[in-house]
């Protein structure tokens, strides 16, 4: 120990005396190294101790805690406009930047909530018919699409809509007022209603009528008629009623599910390298002159922690110094705590 280099009480930096050299040529930055050099000596105890490091240790701690600085700034800024930034190039440097705010990637987002349900999104939906069977209840409808959906290898369908209902009321609506000779479908086709249902109850009678009687026919379908309705289990399809007879045809949609996946693995960009997760934001390390007061401040406080923890690992090497007549206990376990307490965000 008594033969480690210690500080020698001054600095000259020059280019290339940092590790990696991300701030060697900024002549700020070459300016503020021997300051921050003698700041974090002195500050560890110097001159009324010696200090077992050399400038470029404390070139190294400078160029690490500006660039940790860096890091905190631009993970936030990632971590805030991240939506924004999705897609885009990762060949333009953002660092002093203004990004503006758009919906762009919200609306992207949004529109395949309402590709579950038809009105959006960039899967395709496809038109699929089967026949019935009297007497058969069940349908697989992996198998349908293994013979009828032109899938490729290992590929599947999901089902999204099924068309299996009972005709709708009003088809099947009774007019007591139609062709009864009162001469209102004349008048009917003179307005041009001629071929609307109703025939003209609507003009007899209120609407609430015309509601009512629909009801009337959807609560007789309901309780004396058996529903017309399916389940749908794993792409196994149950009708209800159970048909009975041969050659019905039942339509239904469906997309494919390698078409589903390519869509939400796809960059959705026309650029050629695009942003797709937060490690490839183009993000560079700050510009050290560019930095204001409370930066730096940060800088040099961050820089001191580092350093003590240079000088621990150095001092911990050896518990103690013997000295004539006695031992020196090292500040190690000090030096780590207090540096553990300044690295603190």
């Amino acid at each position: 120990m008594a033969n480690a280099t210690i500080w020698p009480g001054s600095s000259s930096f020059f280019p290339g005396d940092t590790p990696f050299g991300f701030y060697d040529y900024d002549y700020q930055f070459q300016t503020d190294a021997d300051k921050v050099a003698t700041f974090c000596a002195q500050r560890l105890g110097y001159p009324l101790s010696d200090v077992e490091l050399q400038p470029i240790h404390f070139y190294t701690a400078f160029e690490e805690a500006v660039t940790i600085y860096g890091n905190e700034i631009y993970a936030y800024k990632v971590r805030q406009d991240y939506l924004d930034l999705e897609g885009g190039s990762t060949g333009s440097n953002l660092n002093n930047t203004l990004i503006t705010p758009t919906v762009a990637n919200i609306v992207r987002m949004s529109e395949q909530y309402g590709e579950e349900i038809g009105v959006g999104g960039n899967v395709t939906w496809y038109t699929g018919s089967l026949t019935t069977v009297a007497n058969q209840q069940d349908y697989d409808m992996d198998a349908w699409a293994a013979a009828s959906a032109s899938l490729s290898t290992g590929d599947s369908i999901e089902i999204k809509r099924v068309f299996y209902e009972a005709s709708p009321a009003i088809v099947r609506y009774f007019d007591p007022y139609a062709g009864t000779g009162t001469g209102m479908m004349n008048l009917l086709d003179t307005f041009g209603w001629g071929n609307y249902s109703p025939a003209i109850n609507f003009l007899l009678m209120p609407i609430n009528y015309d509601l009512q009687k629909i009801q009337a026919i959807e609560f007789n379908d309901q309780i004396r008629k058996s529903q017309y309705s399916f389940e749908l289990v794993n792409n196994r399809l149950r009708l209800f009623p159970i048909p009975t007879v041969d050659g019905g045809k039942l339509f239904f949609e469906y997309v494919k599910k390698s078409e589903k996946h390519s869509a939400a693995t796809g960059t959705g960009s026309e650029v050629s390298s695009p942003v797709t997760n937060v490690s490839n934001v183009p993000y560079a390390n700050p510009t050290y002159k560019l930095i204001n007061s409370i930066g730096r401040q940060w800088i040099f406080e961050y820089a001191l922690a580092l350093a003590k923890e240079m000088l621990g690992y150095v001092r911990g090497k050896y518990g103690t110094v013997p000295i004539p007549g006695a031992d020196v206990t090292l500040t190690m376990p000090i030096l780590s705590q207090q540096q553990q307490q300044k690295k603190q965000p």
